[in-house]
């Protein structure tokens, strides 16, 4: 009987292990397993980013992520069988799989729940242009109290993105990512590029995509926000340096009509000693509607278009031209492109091959969109610019209507087919591949200048290709504005850190007297709205004034001694005054995946009173910015203007013109400074106890700026262009009252010799308690790099003390 018994034992063991042994199957770098006909498999990428595809039993698909660059790892981690859940742990994570429901955990290393899928996992029969697929929907479950952020740039106003329903889908003012990341420290990137609706309420937060072959979405445990991005960055590509040049101001308007206009506004900012460093081009260059974007100067006022390039470069300025996602009948990309069936047929802009409003459609344009997800096709688009472009020196691209624009929407547009599927899988992602296909074509022309690209949407995986987003034809109203703050926030919390807007707004001939008489620039409801504007746009990764109806240059403004001119004046002189501080900060970005635009809830997390803070945000660790975004002086002029109304100027609303205002009056403004830090006032030094709310004196000509304890402020010399001076003597701010660091970094300012190294990083450092700043030895090397120079450092409070340095550490004690 013993025996007996013995042998069931041991059977009966035996059968359980291969029972257990069933639910999984380990993989190199994670596990497979089948539930409720569903097939599980989990990834790891690192040891807390954690990859999950979902399939329907049995079924084969190819999925080649399109934002997605890195390759799963071979992570060490140990899985077994604990409570009817398969559990994963690595050295920073702990992923469980419900063997029962299927639903997939996630747990810090100390227990802490991050987060739970939802049952209800979905996969419906679609038929998506004749090919079998599904639509596809996840439901997760997020803790009542933590606040998520992410979704690309949406101009809702919000900081919080919860509760709230929104179809993500590529639009004029609104570039979207399925990502959202948690105050809890983690992330979450949907890898779908189809449209899909994003749902957070009392019940769910969730993402269900109009078609998929499979659910696959990241989970990366970040611990904070920076590792969030971190882990983005990690998975979708590295942020690659941008010029010096770019961090300057840029000018730009719709549209300088002539080259000679063009070299006109570079001469007058020189004669008048403004800093300029970029000009734009906007379209048309190439001519009628019927040449839209022949990458060639057909346009009889641009009959020279090398000498206007060269006349730009003569006065050390550098330019940008639009080009664009689609082209008109007459030319020559859209002959080859045609032939080879590259081309889209749904509607795009322009409408018309007439420039009249409203688009006479008995003359249809015929513009189409290129299918960028095809190879060959971004070879031919690359083949044109080049050759039309490119090669007279352009030094910069202004990709518009990259999402692209999709007008007289029809539900059978989305069955177009594109080199990788129908348009609606692959709707999305439109963007970084266009972008991405001029990033690498120019890469491998050239080293020597880097790629900087200026677009109008972008998608997750973009920060790789030299992209800098912006938001869009937005309005030029005051609530507008305030929108564009969160939505560059939220932007950047994707990991995508190089965002601006249209200074001043785009549409803003309402505030004209007539539409095509140009007085807005001398409406003081126009003049408030565009200086706080341009203050918030001085604290961008970019700070470029541009739009329609309104000339945008300085002197349009006025005159030096004037209110309005000077308080532009004196913003674009900061901006060049801190391009020290902003390239070091880019090489944070570069190197150590930061942020430019910080919101405060990456900083100061801990301080609740921070997460939903709309109109406040650090740029870089150091300078706290609260733009005025409520009229002070002026009555706000309410104007509902959408980025197609907004051309349509004859019906646009207009706004009073003849308004007395004193721009020289004090006004007062409130901001919270978050807790857990000294806070100096940039403008007095006057000191702050973090954790209230204070209330700012301001005029016209000062937006609030706050600086941390402990920060490290490099100050460059007045200049015309960021290169004109050497940085051989800086000013080093210090701001007492906590320890800090700082990495004062420096290359040859264009092109990629500091990915060989070429390149130098000085650390200094403020030891609080000794009141010593050490500024230590130089690391790295690069041809022509400053051997010598002279730093004079500023305590907060006025005392100087001068140091000349070599390379080899020094101190100086106060």
């Amino acid at each position: 009987m013993k025996i007996h018994h013995l042998f069931w034992s041991i059977c009966l063991c035996f059968s359980t292990h291969i029972l257990f042994a069933q639910n999984y199957q380990k993989t190199s770098s994670g596990i497979k397993t089948t539930v409720n006909a569903v097939d599980i498999e989990v990834q790891f990428f690192a040891p807390a980013v954690a990859r999950v595809i979902k399939s329907p039993e049995g079924v084969a698909y190819e999925k080649q992520s399109l934002s997605v660059i890195a390759k799963p790892e071979k992570v060490s981690f140990k899985a077994d069988i604990q409570d009817n859940k398969i559990v994963l742990n690595t050295s920073e994570l702990s992923v469980s799989v419900d063997t029962g429901t299927g639903i997939v955990s996630y747990f810090s290393k100390d227990g802490k729940t991050l987060l739970t899928e939802k049952s209800g996992m979905q996969f419906i029969d679609f038929d998506d242009a004749g090919t079998k697929t599904y639509q596809v929907y996840q439901p997760f479950v997020l803790d009542k109290e933590e606040a998520i952020y992410g979704l690309g740039q949406l101009q809702n106003g919000k900081m919080i993105q919860r509760n709230m329903t929104k179809n993500l889908i590529q639009g004029n003012v609104e570039d979207v990512s399925p990502f959202f990341q948690s105050t809890k420290g983690y992330g979450v990137f949907w890898d779908n590029y189809s449209p899909t609706l994003f749902t957070d309420n009392e019940v769910e937060t969730s993402f269900r995509s109009e078609v998929g072959d499979c659910v696959d979405y990241y989970f990366m445990y970040g611990k904070n926000a920076d590792g969030v991005i971190a882990q983005v960055r990690s998975l979708t590509g590295q942020a690659p340096m941008f010029p010096l040049w770019t961090y300057g101001y840029w000018q730009s308007k719709e549209r300088y009509k002539s080259q000679e206009e063009v070299v006109d506004v570079v001469r007058k900012y020189r004669e008048l000693g403004i800093p300029l460093d970029g000009i734009i081009q906007d379209w048309q260059y190439w001519g009628h509607n019927y040449l839209w974007n022949a990458m060639d100067f057909q346009n009889p006022t641009f009959n020279n278009p090398q000498k206007m390039i060269e006349d730009v470069h003569a006065m050390n300025a550098h330019m940008a031209i639009s080009i664009w996602s689609s082209f008109g009948p007459m030319t020559k990309p859209y002959r080859e492109l045609d032939k080879k069936g590259m081309l889209f047929d749904f509607t795009t802009w322009p409408q018309s091959g007439l420039e009249s409003w409203p688009p006479n459609m008995e003359y249809p344009s015929g513009v189409r969109v290129y299918d960028a997800y095809n190879p060959e096709a971004r070879d031919i688009y690359w083949k044109y610019l080049n050759d039309g472009i490119f090669k007279l020196g352009m030094d910069a691209w202004w990709m518009d209507s990259t999402e692209p624009d999709h007008l007289d929407w029809k539900p059978e547009d989305m069955d177009t087919k594109t080199y990788l599927g129908s348009f609606r899988k692959v709707r999305n992602a439109y963007p970084l591949m266009t972008v991405g296909g001029v990033y690498d074509h120019q890469r491998a022309v050239t080293s020597d200048k880097r790629v900087f690209i200026l677009t109008r949407s972008g998608f997750l995986g973009q920060q790789r290709y030299g992209a800098n987003v912006w938001s869009g034809d937005v309005a030029s109203t005051w609530e507008s504005f305030r929108n564009q703050i969160p939505a560059g926030l939220n932007f950047s919390l994707c990991g995508m850190p190089h965002w601006n807007s249209d200074i001043g707004g785009f549409f803003a001939g309402h505030y004209n007297k007539s539409w095509n008489d140009d007085s807005a620039s001398k409406n003081p409801l126009y003049q408030e709205l565009y200086v706080r504007w341009l203050q918030f746009g001085t604290f961008n990764p970019m700070m470029r004034s541009h739009g329609t109806d309104v000339y945008r240059e300085i002197y349009k403004f006025g005159k030096k001694g004037e209110p309005v001119y000077d308080a532009i004046e004196k913003m674009i002189g900061l901006r060049y005054s801190l391009l020290p501080y902003i390239y070091s900060t880019s090489w944070e970005v570069s190197n150590r995946q930061s942020s430019f635009m910080r919101a405060l809830m990456m900083d100061f997390v801990d301080d609740r009173k921070v997460w939903d803070i709309n109109d406040e945000y650090m740029f870089g660790k150091s300078i706290l910015v609260a733009p005025i975004a409520h009229a002070q002086y002026t009555p706000e002029a309410v104007v509902k203007v959408s980025e197609e109304e907004g051309w349509n100027r004859d019906g646009a609303k207009k706004t009073e013109t003849d308004v007395a205002v004193d721009f020289t009056e004090t006004k007062s403004t409130n901001i919270y400074l978050p807790a857990g830090t000294l806070w100096y006032d940039f403008w007095t030094n006057e000191k702050h106890e973090g954790g209230k709310e204070i209330a700012k004196e301001t005029t016209l000509d000062v937006i609030p700026l706050y600086v941390k304890a402990g920060s490290i402020i490099p100050v460059g010399p007045q200049v015309q262009y960021a290169t004109e001076k050497p940085w051989d003597h800086l000013e080093l701010k210090v701001y007492a009252g906590a320890n800090g660091n700082f990495i004062l970094y420096e290359d040859e300012f264009d092109n990629y010799n500091y990915e060989k190294g070429a390149y130098t990083e000085i650390p200094i450092s403020w030891n609080n308690a000794s009141r010593k700043l050490t500024i230590g030895a130089r690391k790295g090397a690069y041809e022509g790099m400053l051997k010598n120079r002279k730093f004079t450092v500023t305590l907060q409070d006025g005392t100087q003390k001068s140091v000349d340095y070599s390379g080899k550490a020094v101190s100086v004690k106060f």
